[in-house]
């Protein structure tokens, strides 16, 4: 029987975005405050994916020995190191966090059976990689208060309890939303980017955030004045709006994930080709083999 296995590691660094042939203007107004002198660091946080067969003591693999692949190829090297000048890769791509990932792929793939490279740069930014060429996945999360109610107008107030519960009363009730936007696209080997950044969050906040927070979606999204707001109708909104203008920023709209609450969330792809057993099986074919 085949599993995935994850292990985690961490290490601290100073990178900085700039690229010497262009002036120091050409760098600010590219990469802003990342262009920087002498940079700026972050604690990141490694996740390692691993797929293979159990051997007769339980295991894919001796944790142990992963653990010490890990702290000799990747982290002993760049921790508490200046990124831009650690490795050669970082000198030809900068190292931003999905380029970041790509390469410590590319370190690890001669020892370790990957399946994944996930690298945090912060709680809220975050990179994936599955050793496809150039491709790399971006995810951003933010967050958003709102009320709303589940009740179709069509049905009367009694059906609609029957079918929504305590959900369907009158005034409505709140949550704080979480939300995780993923994008994919080509990782520039200059820049080290699938998409500027800050035009990414921007899209975020301008179409969903600051429209979205603090309303009572019934009343002040037109959308769901004959749509109900449920968690699933949420994302689903959220994913049409952000489809062209991610598409704008020269990025592929790849997820949309809204947690509703601790026990209750979803997740929309951009596409019907993204679902999650096509893309499980694409770049993950261990977790459906048995």
């Amino acid at each position: 029987m085949k599993c995935i296995i994850d292990r985690r590691a961490q290490f601290s660094a100073s990178h900085r975005y700039w690229l010497p042939e262009l002036s120091e203007e050409e760098n600010i107004a590219k990469f802003g405050a990342c262009s920087r002198y002498p940079g700026h660091g972050h604690n990141y946080v490694l996740y390692v994916s691993m797929a293979g067969e159990l051997d007769e003591y339980g295991m894919v693999l001796n944790l142990s020995d992963v653990k010490h692949i890990i702290k000799r190829e990747v982290t002993s090297q760049l921790d508490f190191s200046y990124l831009n000048e650690a490795w050669q890769d970082f000198q030809e791509t900068l190292p931003t966090t999905e380029n970041i990932a790509r390469v410590i792929w590319q370190r690890l793939a001669p020892h370790l059976p990957l399946v994944r490279i996930q690298l945090f740069e912060h709680p809220e930014l975050w990179a994936e990689y599955y050793g496809n060429s150039m491709e790399a996945y971006l995810t951003i999360s933010t967050h958003f208060s709102a009320a709303h109610r589940l009740a179709r107008p069509d049905l009367s107030y009694e059906t609609n309890c029957e079918i929504y519960g305590k959900c369907a009363r009158p005034n409505g009730h709140g949550h704080n939303y979480h939300l995780e936007v993923t994008i994919k696209g080509e990782i520039d080997p200059r820049t080290g980017m699938i998409a500027d950044l800050v035009a990414f969050q921007k899209v975020v906040d301008d179409y969903v955030v600051e429209p979205f927070d603090h309303t009572f979606l019934n009343k002040d999204i037109p959308y769901f004045e004959q749509v109900v707001p449920t968690a699933e109708n949420i994302a689903v909104h959220i994913r049409d709006l952000l489809q062209d203008p991610i598409r704008q920023i020269g990025a592929q709209l790849y997820k949309v994930k809204l947690i509703e609450s601790p026990n209750n969330s979803c997740e929309v792809y951009g596409t019907d080709l993204e679902t999650p057993s096509a893309s499980l099986q694409k770049r993950e074919p261990a977790l459906a083999q048995v």
